[in-house]
């Protein structure tokens, strides 16, 4: 089950904010596609998104780009000082990134949702259960802007105790998703999907590569 599907990621000397949605920087990036369920079966095209990623000599920055014609699932009374528990019952946008390729069962879990809310967490998956830090903290920075039949998504993760800054050609293991809709027609997201009997993400045997740029 383990995939060998790849995004290359690019370095840039700007150490940029998660706020900057348009720097240029972005367009140099190859987007990889979310268009499928956690299924595998294909997803409508009102409900696909992309993802671009950078990375710097201080953070890795992801940017989700989505297409957005129906209702948002989204909290009315949003904060974004602290994490927030619960945000994967609704419209979010998140990554798994495993920094050691030898463990992809240890890895990070990064969620933003379209009111710039986020969390944080740190997984152990063994054996018939898994195991999660709630209080990991990677000091992610999130933005996110809602348009006109889009959403952008963006988050910065400086690089620190738990997330090493790479050497150019590492490689690490990764899986990006989109949650969308209420609960009569939610859709999960993959961009490599897991192909459980029900919508889980936590499969890190599916999970593809992250290349850092030589």
């Amino acid at each position: 089950m383990s995939s060998t599907a790849t995004i290359e990621t690019l370095y840039t000397a700007t150490d940029l904010s998660a706020a900057e949605l348009d720097h240029a920087d972005w367009d140099r990036v190859k987007a990889t596609p979310l268009t499928r369920y956690w299924s595998g079966n294909p997803a409508p095209a009102d409900r696909h998104a992309e993802a671009r990623i950078l990375w710097s000599d201080g953070s890795l920055y992801i940017r989700f780009v989505c297409r957005q014609t129906e209702p948002l699932i989204i909290s009315s009374n949003p904060q974004t000082e602290t994490k927030t528990m619960g945000l994967w019952d609704r419209d979010v946008c998140e990554a798994f990134l495993a920094p050691n390729p030898e463990q992809p069962n240890r890895y990070l879990e990064f969620e933003v949702a379209p009111t710039g809310e986020w969390i944080d967490l740190a997984v152990n998956v063994k054996p018939g259960q898994r195991e999660t830090e709630w209080d990991f903290d990677s000091g992610m920075t999130t933005t996110a802007r809602i348009g006109k039949g889009q959403i952008i998504i963006a988050m910065r993760i400086p690089w620190g105790e738990r997330i090493h800054k790479p050497q150019r050609g590492e490689r690490w293991r990764v899986n990006l998703f989109r949650c969308v809709g209420g609960s009569k027609d939610r859709g999960y997201l993959a961009w490599q999907p897991t192909h459980t009997e029900q919508p889980n993400f936590h499969v890190p045997e599916a999970f593809g590569w992250l290349v850092f740029d030589e």
